[in-house]
């Protein structure tokens, strides 16, 4: 763990910034030989990028500000993806400052929002760094991470400004269905009138093989945000390009004032590589897709090796999926001396915890390293098991 690392998780116990801290940091200053804790597909270089078709005059791209809303391409080929008007694009670098901007203007001091979890952290920490009071909702394991609408409508009221969750979700990969984001909307109109509903749809493109490709919520209603970016089925987290979709006007001048506050704009260099990308999305994404198909294939066949000692919840999208510790193989002793052993083993795991699950749940990420990679992680995996249960 680098410095910058290790002095805030050695002072994570007296915290007292805004912003809650999480060990997820960690995973921006270690990548152990073994990474399975990235929940990205494999990263594009840059050559790649300047390959694709449409940056021939990129020498020429003077380097001033960009528009608060976003490049006029960028919003086009964003409108192109989702399938709504390119005026309700703002963007934003990565969904999570969407969120923040959204939950910034919606909520005021006494409103509230409910969030379902296990969720990325940013997730519900930029709720809170935001000021606004946090209603949990946790989905289970034993229920496949699936919606629990009626939990969520006992956590609704008039003081809900704000209702977030992800499809694909992230820890677990699972998609929620049209017919509960249908039924949801129905108990927000009727508890929380005046509540966005915020669809993070990061994973959405992150599709295995040749199988449908979920469609987007955009567009769907107008109590709806959907956010994503180009960080994760694309792969180019470091371009620092995500998006809101809004169809209200009225909140969509809103958010684009925040953000000229908060940021001005976005890098007009990264924005013009997304647009390229964005553009060239379905040649980009068929061979990920296809790695993603053989490598959710390859882990399927090891937790099958692994049934006595690993559950796990199958992804519908994403590169990412959760597995959870044996409570009959792990007692509480040997899930510490687990997460102890996976240095040693030269092995990477996002922590349930992390998330807002137990540490005997952990997410896996299947995508991110090449594929003769991972078959020896997953056997150190293995390794790591046997030393932790011995």
């Amino acid at each position: 763990m680098s410095g910058l690392s290790n002095a805030l998780r050695t002072d994570s116990q007296e915290w007292s910034g805004r912003f809650p801290y999480n060990e997820i940091i960690s995973l921006l200053d270690v990548n152990r030989p073994f990474n399975l804790a990235e929940s990205t597909s494999q990263d594009l270089t840059v050559g790649e990028i300047l390959d694709l078709d449409g940056l021939e005059g990129i020498r020429d791209l003077k380097l001033g500000y960009g528009r608060s809303a976003g490049a006029v391409a960028l919003r086009e080929a964003i409108a192109d993806a989702c399938n709504v008007p390119a005026e309700q694009i703002i963007t934003t670098q990565g969904t999570a400052l969407g969120l923040f901007l959204l939950a910034l203007e919606v909520c005021r001091p006494g409103d509230e929002a409910v969030l379902a979890t296990p969720c990325f952290p940013p997730s519900r920490d930029c709720l809170l760094g935001a000021g606004v009071s946090v209603r949990e909702v946790k989905l289970s394991f034993e229920n496949g991470y699936r919606l629990d609408l009626d939990r969520i409508e006992a956590s609704l009221s008039s003081k809900t400004k704000l209702v977030s969750l992800a499809t694909p979700q992230n820890p677990s990969g699972v998609q929620t269905s049209r017919a509960d984001i249908e039924k949801l909307l129905v108990l927000m109109k009727r508890h929380s009138p005046e509540a966005i509903l915020f669809i993070d749809e990061t994973y959405r493109e992150a599709a295995y093989g040749d199988g449908a490709v979920a469609g987007s919520f955009a567009g769907l209603d107008s109590h709806i945000v959907t956010g994503a970016s180009v960080s994760k089925a694309l792969g180019a987290p470091g371009l620092r390009t995500g998006w809101l979709t809004v169809e209200d006007a009225g909140l969509r001048s809103r958010l684009t004032i925040a953000k000229m506050n908060i940021v001005i704009s976005g890098s007009v260099l990264d924005e013009t590589l997304a647009t390229a990308l964005l553009r060239n999305r379905e040649s980009v994404l068929a061979p990920r897709r296809r790695l993603l198909a053989r490598a959710l294939d390859e882990l399927a066949n090891w937790c099958e090796g692994e049934h006595k000692r690993i559950e796990w919840v199958r992804p519908d999208a994403g590169a990412l999926c959760c597995l959870r510790l044996r409570s009959d193989a792990f007692d509480d002793v040997a899930v510490s001396r687990f997460w102890n052993l996976l240095p040693g083993h030269d092995l990477q795991l996002a922590s349930g915890t992390w998330f807002g699950e137990s540490d005997c749940v952990f997410r896996l990420g299947f995508g991110y390293l090449p594929p003769a990679r991972l078959g020896p992680a997953l056997s150190a995996l293995s390794a790591a098991l046997d030393a932790a249960a011995a």
